[in-house]
């Protein structure tokens, strides 16, 4: 069985977590404690598709991470979903169009991908990561709301395959996200 070690204040959300991005039930997995770590035992024929990519970026799990620009990615496998977080969608107020780009296009990490327009202002959204365009949310065309109502759900913008998964080590985790907004409150 292949072994992945994590240190966490919480295991039992890493665990969960863990188990949720391969897709595994429960029952194969079996926690022991050894020492500070937690040690996952996981049967290696249930994730032999998934361990290419763990192996590539085993700190990820599929977690969403953050820029410093308020844009989120959601990886899976090798197809990111974007979007704008909850303090974004906050600072800007109510979405009453966004202006979507064509499927296909190519994107270097930091390129404007979607413009935003609330009754505040027009803002860009940047891509997190480089990547070829492969699906817009077509549903923000009739319902730009959904950018409030549901930033980091139903209001993704774009979903692009990831040309160089190591520029999402430069990304934010959650935890560290939060730690970003927080400072930026005060």
């Amino acid at each position: 069985p292949s072994r992945l070690y994590a240190q966490s204040k919480s295991p039992h959300i890493h665990t969960k977590m863990l188990l949720r991005s391969l897709r595994l039930p429960s029952s194969s997995v079996k926690t022991s404690k050894i020492s500070s770590s937690r040690s996952l035992n996981i049967n290696s024929s249930k994730c032999m598709q998934k361990s290419a990519f763990l192996k590539q970026t085993p700190s990820r799990l599929y977690a969403k991470k953050y820029t410093q620009d308020h844009e989120w990615i959601d990886v899976k496998g090798k197809v990111g979903t974007v979007g704008i977080s909850d303090f974004a969608q906050n600072a800007l107020g109510d979405v009453v169009f966004v202006d979507l780009p064509e499927v296909g296009r190519k994107l270097a990490q930091k390129d404007v991908v979607v413009s935003v327009e609330s009754v505040k202002a027009v803002s860009s959204v940047y891509a997190p990561v480089s990547g070829s365009l492969t699906e817009v949310n077509q549903d923000l065309v009739n319902e730009p709301s959904l950018v409030n109502s549901s930033p980091l759900e139903k209001g993704w913008m774009v979903k692009l395959e990831l040309s160089n998964p190591k520029e999402l080590d430069s990304l934010m985790d959650e935890a560290a996200y939060k730690e970003f907004c927080d400072k930026a409150d005060h």
